[in-house]
């Protein structure tokens, strides 16, 4: 049976399951599937900023366990167990993030059940030098998976919103509160899809390294959370090496070879863009550094292009070995949320966007999180929410868009370059 045939089956017959998966693999990231699912007597965990509750939901009853689904996590997450699940952006209390109104703020669950699926890397990670001709991501049929010119974004439009949000952003950026900020919106889709479904068509249409999908249909703390993510948000293998690989820049593919490597040569030397990268790069060193033994944080790729479908991305890796008394949990919270969702200085910059974004359709809810699992062994593997459709109930659905905001940036190019990245995630409602 394909990975495709046991999803569609698990989903269908239990309430509680997941998919890791690998089926937008790239090199770097592994090419492993997992589907796991839950019985009755298995455990899940719900948390809710607002009322700050970790609830503990095993044979159809759910007690209250805690008030930090870090701190319980830590408590729950034994040895040789594995933990599936995301992290929402208010799952840490100390920082500034308004409560999601409608899925919970963080799920984890505890399959007994796990069946694991190989599958091919997609392609190449990195496009040829410009002017070559040659194709941006590994083969023809990425080729095909490019959005013709009739289809590419308009740069005309940005609603009255954004652009005061945008405005707010840009006083704080010229007053020196911040260097780099990230601004983002929602936008709820209201349409009956069957997330099965859905979520088949989104990786058909954007697969990438940190596809996946969540279900937890529990009444009163339902989620759906159905994500097609390009970025890493953390990587701690067995030796205790951490790994981040933020993405900050993004260019569309070209309609043409020869357009596409214009696209992408625009991405790898624009300073702009490359002073995006560098500001977050230089962050997540920092937070590293307050995880990882002294010397061990480095930068062993900086300001890559990667292709995709239908954007080219620049990413950087920074890498670093954890700290003898800092477990993997802790690692995972200091971090968080990831410092390409946030801009830099993180708390001073998560305070103005909290404010910038109050009319921009809502709390990012697990949007801008991290989507993954976890072990009570040491390792963990967890991308960022970004790319990502979410929904409680199966009939209002949540995309997160958004990018980073710099005193160079243009309203209307920012609007655009987030509209591109939306419109590949709400064409799998599309039926």
């Amino acid at each position: 049976m394909s990975a495709e045939d046991l999803f569609a089956e698990v989903a269908r017959a239990h309430p509680r399951c997941v998919w890791l998966d690998g089926g937008g693999a790239r090199e770097w990231s592994g090419s492993r599937s997992l589907i796991g699912w839950l019985e009755d007597d298995d455990v899940s965990l719900t948390y809710s900023a607002a009322r700050r509750e970790v609830l503990r939901h095993v044979d159809g009853r759910s007690e209250v366990v805690g008030d930090d689904i870090w701190q319980v996590l830590e408590r729950e997450v034994g040895a040789g167990e594995q933990w599936f699940g995301y992290l929402g952006y208010a799952c840490r209390a100390d920082l500034p993030a308004a409560p999601s109104r409608d899925v919970p703020d963080a799920v984890w669950m505890r399959p007994s059940h796990i069946r694991l699926f190989e599958h091919d890397p997609v392609g190449l990670d990195t496009p040829p030098p410009s002017g070559s001709g040659g194709s941006t991501d590994g083969g023809s049929a990425g080729r095909a998976a490019r959005p013709p010119a009739a289809e590419r974004v308009e740069t005309n439009t940005v609603s009255a919103a954004y652009a005061q949000a945008f405005a707010q952003i840009q006083e704080a950026l010229r007053a020196g509160d911040t260097y780099e900020a990230n601004l983002t919106y929602r936008t709820a889709v209201h349409t009956a899809a069957d997330p099965v479904e859905t979520y088949l068509r989104l990786r058909s249409i954007n697969p990438a390294p940190y596809a996946g999908f969540l279900q937890h249909d529990v009444a009163g703390h339902a989620t759906w959370l159905l994500s097609s993510s390009p970025e890493r948000y953390a990587l701690i293998d067995a030796d205790r090496t951490i790994e981040t690989r933020p993405i900050k820049g993004t260019t569309p593919r070209g309609a043409t070879d020869q357009e596409d490597a214009a696209n992408a040569e625009h991405l790898r030397t624009d300073p702009k863009l490359r002073s995006e990268n560098l500001m977050i790069t230089d962050l997540l060193r920092n937070d590293l550094a307050m995880v990882c033994e002294p010397g061990t944080v480095d930068v062993p790729g900086l300001m890559r292009v990667e292709s995709y479908p239908s954007v080219h991305q620049l990413v950087s890796t920074v890498r670093g070995r954890l700290r003898d008394e800092i477990t993997t949990i802790e690692a995972l919270r200091r971090l968080f949320p990831a410092g390409s969702m946030t801009g830099a200085p993180k708390l001073r910059t998560m305070e103005i966007i909290e404010r910038a974004e109050q009319e921009l359709g809502g709390p990012r809810a697990a949007y801008a999180g991290a989507f993954g699992w976890i072990s009570g062994d040491g390792p963990a593997d967890l991308g960022v929410v970004i790319r990502t459709l979410t929904t409680h109930d199966t009939r209002t659905w949540q995309i997160g868009t958004g990018g980073g905001i710099t005193v160079r940036s243009d309203v209307a190019e920012e609007a655009a370059e987030a509209r591109l990245k939306a419109d590949r995630v709400r064409a799998s409602l599309d039926r």
